[in-house]
């Protein structure tokens, strides 16, 4: 357990040596957006993900067996755009390929203009989800985030990858102690899957509750704060900003 503590303080607070410095926290912001707005696209957008794509890989599946209540059409399309964002965040990878710090804060400022774009549409349609602003969601929701998934890939903290847990969860229980293993970052782990599930639990409580504009508007402020804090952290020549393992 202390060891527990001790791996999630130095992630919340990493000292200045730590070689990732400031990601790991930035990294668990993105990791909280990513539960809001899978939370708006599953809850008021047609049981569909943005973030998700092993999920709509199989709602495309159900959705052409026959199931009614899933669209295959908007799997495709989240898909498709996710694709497409993933894409793009190859291209910011290779131009702030020697620099961390710009590549998150570039990242995460387009990624603010991505997700404010749905906030009009939504404040606009007052909480009617018409197929044009559910599909405008979906596209711009899915270009954010498979920026985002792409950035995270290139910048390689480990456990760290703000849109997938499966390979977090299996980590934490393969390299446990009971199971013989030597348990690396249970901490920064436990707190992945936390921010996963505090940003899931804040937006479907806001969805549910009728404020989806409210819950993008989280979204778009927690994107602009990590570019913000990025940038200004990764003025300096820190060694953090420097590729590598």
């Amino acid at each position: 357990m202390r060891r527990l503590l001790t791996d999630a303080l130095r992630t919340l607070a990493p000292r200045g040596e730590e070689r990732h410095g400031p990601l790991p926290p930035l990294m668990l912001v993105l990791t909280v957006v990513t539960g809001l707005v899978d939370a708006v696209s599953y809850l008021a957008l047609g049981h569909v993900f943005v973030a998700n794509m092993t999920g709509n890989v199989v709602f495309l599946g159900f959705a052409l067996a026959g199931d009614e209540s899933l669209s295959a059409l908007a799997s495709v399309v989240a898909m498709g755009s996710f694709l497409v964002g993933a894409l793009a965040g190859g291209k910011l990878g290779t131009r702030f390929a020697t620099h961390r710090g710009h590549l998150l804060s570039s990242a995460a400022a387009v990624q603010t203009v991505l997700v404010s774009v749905t906030v009009v549409p939504a404040a606009v349609s007052d909480g009617r989800i018409t197929p044009g602003v559910q599909y405008t969601l979906v596209v711009f929701l899915g270009l954010a985030m498979g920026l985002q998934n792409a950035v995270a890939r290139r910048l390689g903290v480990p456990d760290l990858t703000t849109t997938v847990l499966t390979l977090t969860l299996t980590g934490l229980a393969a390299d446990s102690t009971p199971a013989g293993g030597e348990a690396p970052r249970p901490g920064r782990r436990v707190l992945s899957v936390l921010a996963m599930f505090l940003g899931a639990l804040v937006g479907g409580r806001l969805v549910l509750h009728g404020h989806l504009v409210l819950t993008l508007g989280l979204a778009v402020v927690l994107l602009a704060v990590t570019a913000a804090v990025t940038h200004r952290l990764s003025s300096a020549d820190a060694s953090w900003v420097r590729p590598g393992p």
